[in-house]
């Protein structure tokens, strides 16, 4: 599945850890995929391989059912195995060598950057697009450093891929992102941990939707 700009606009980020109780992961993701999430990406940091591959497979086909690329965390060996759309990895990732990785070329590549000087990294690696934050305070990720939301209207004019912005963003603060530049925005809790997820995406796109980036 190819990168559309369109994609990055409602882009939803798993996380176990605001599952209720009999709730699995297929059940908040249906429901963000019914809510209008127009990317996924699947993160799962402590989950056995095996576990988190089959959970690859049996997300894949729900998100292609509704045209919504799937993006796998960092794991590029089940990303590849699994056929996923994409794959996001962070700057350790990048200095490393982005080029000994041997992602596929049909592959989308997300890079998260902070900095100016890290988005053009990315973009020279070959980066499709930008994860770029935190741009409010979060509890989903300890110890994230906050962006200043300037640096990240810089970062989205002066590169030529597409930037997404993530941290902290709720449906009181879209608002604050407005002619940053970016082509969507990165959500985490505001939508798995709402106590409706399907209302909760459709009333966040509804904001996205009349908010000019």
């Amino acid at each position: 599945m190819k990168l559309d700009r369109n994609s990055l606009k409602l882009y939803a980020i798993t996380d176990r850890s605001w599952l209720k109780k009999n709730e699995s992961i297929y059940d908040i993701v249906e429901k963000a995929l019914d809510g209008g999430i127009t990317m996924l990406q699947i993160r799962e940091k402590f989950l056995d391989r095996d576990l988190f591959l089959k959970e690859i497979n049996n997300i894949k086909p729900m998100c292609h059912r509704y045209g919504v690329p799937l993006i796998v965390n960092d794991y590029l060996s089940l990303a590849i195995e699994s056929n996923a759309d994409g794959i996001h990895i962070g700057q350790k990732d990048i200095k490393s060598s982005i080029n000994n990785m041997n992602i596929p070329k049909s592959m989308i590549l997300g890079v998260s950057a902070m900095s100016i000087e890290q988005a053009k990294l990315a973009e020279k690696s070959g980066a499709d697009y930008l994860g770029v934050g935190a741009v409010f305070p979060t509890t989903t990720k300890q110890n994230a450093e906050n962006l200043n939301v300037n640096i990240l209207k810089t970062i989205a004019e002066r590169t030529s891929i597409p930037t997404v912005a993530i941290g902290g963003i709720n449906k009181d603060n879209i608002s604050l992102l407005t002619n940053t530049s970016i082509a969507g925005i990165s959500l985490i809790s505001a939508i798995f941990n709402s106590n409706d997820i399907k209302m909760a995406t459709i009333e966040i796109k509804e904001i996205i939707e009349r908010t000019k980036f």
